[in-house]
C-alpha cells in the first residue's frame, strides 16, 4: 500500500476528516495548516507561495497529496494555490487528488456529469473552474473530484449555519430553490482515499444520491439534533434577486462503478443519532 499522504488543508472540516481515516487505515500522514496548527496538521503551508509548496513537497515526498486547502474569498489560494501544488506534484511524480465542487455549474443544465464543462456564475465557482483547468492542463493523471454539500459529523457548513440560524446567531434564510446532492464527510473522505491508489484520471462526480433543497436539509439538521424545525428560516434566490446556482445535481454512474465505499443519501445519514451517523460511516470504511 501507498503508505505516505500530505493532506492539505487539513484543518479545515474535509481536510481533518481525510487525515484522521488515513492514518486510521495505516497511513502514515501529515496535515499543512496555514493559520494555526492542530492535531492533523503540523507542517505550515501557504500554497499561494509556489516556492513554500515545492519546498515542502520535495522535504516530506509523499506517495499522494490529497488537495483541500481553500480559500473560499480568496482567488489565489483556491486557482493559483491549486496549481502551484499541481505543479510541484507532477515535478516529483507525486499521485494528486484534487478536490472541486459543483459549484462550478450553474444550475441551468440541472443534471452534470463528468464530461460537464464548468460554467459558473459567481467568484468562487470560477475560482474552482479555474483550479480545475489548471490542474487538468499541467497533470492528466490528477483525479478531480467535484463534490457537494459536505455534512453528517456535526461540524459540516450547513449544520453550523441551521444551528447559528435557529438560535438567532446569524442572519439569513435557508433556500427552498437551492438543490443540491449532499454527501457525508466520512464517505466522501474514504472515497478520497480509495482515489489515492485506484489509478483514476480526470474528472469523477463524489457526491451522495439524495436530491434535497438547502431549506429541506436544514430541517433535517434540526430534526437530528432536536432544534424546533418552525425555527428554521425559508427563503428562494429568486426572491432575493441573487445570482447563485440553483438546482445543480452531479451524476454518479461513475463513482458508483469505480468506489466501493457506499455514498449514502442525506435522508440516511441524517435521521441517525449523530454518533451513529459517524460510527457507520466509520465502519463501511
Amino acid at each position: 500500500m501507498t503508505d505516505r499522504l500530505l493532506v492539505t488543508g487539513a484543518t479545515g472540516h474535509l481536510g481533518r476528516t481525510v487525515a484522521a481515516r488515513a492514518a486510521a487505515a495505516g497511513w502514515s500522514v501529515v496535515g499543512t495548516y496555514f493559520t494555526a496548527p492542530s492535531d492533523a496538521a503540523d507542517e505550515q503551508l501557504d500554497v499561494r507561495d509556489p516556492s513554500a509548496v515545492r519546498e515542502v513537497l520535495q522535504r516530506i515526498r509523499p506517495d499522494v497529496v490529497i488537495h483541500t486547502a481553500a480559500g473560499r474569498d480568496d482567488w489565489r489560494t483556491v486557482a493559483d494555490g491549486a496549481a502551484h501544488v499541481a505543479v510541484a506534484a507532477a515535478a516529483l511524480g507525486i499521485r494528486l487528488v484534487h478536490m472541486s465542487s459543483d459549484a462550478v455549474f450553474s444550475g441551468r443544465e440541472v443534471h452534470y456529469d463528468e464530461t460537464a464543462l464548468p460554467d459558473p456564475v459567481y467568484r468562487y465557482g470560477a475560482a474552482k473552474a479555474a483550479a480545475e483547468t489548471a490542474i487538468r492542463a499541467i497533470d492528466p493523471t490528477a483525479a478531480v473530484v467535484r463534490t457537494s454539500s459536505i455534512l453528517g459529523d456535526g461540524a459540516g457548513a450547513h449544520e453550523i449555519l441551521t444551528h447559528k440560524l435557529v438560535a438567532g446567531q446569524a442572519n439569513g434564510v435557508l433556500f427552498t430553490d437551492q438543490i443540491r446532492k449532499p454527501v457525508h464527510v466520512d464517505d466522501l473522505a474514504d472515497s478520497l482515499l480509495e482515489l489515492a491508489t485506484n489509478g483514476y484520471q480526470g474528472v469523477i462526480n463524489v457526491a451522495g444520491p439524495d436530491v434535497i433543497s438547502r431549506y429541506d436539509l436544514g430541517l433535517l439538521v434540526a430534526q437530528r439534533d432536536g432544534l424546533d424545525p418552525t425555527a428554521v428560516p425559508a427563503g428562494t434566490i429568486a426572491d432575493l434577486g441573487l445570482r447563485l446556482p440553483a438546482n445543480v445535481q452531479l451524476s454518479l454512474e461513475a463513482a458508483t462503478s469505480v468506489l466501493r465505499t457506499r455514498l449514502r443519501g442525506a435522508r440516511e445519514f441524517m435521521s441517525m443519532p449523530l454518533a451513529t451517523s459517524v460510527s457507520i460511516g466509520r465502519q463501511l470504511a
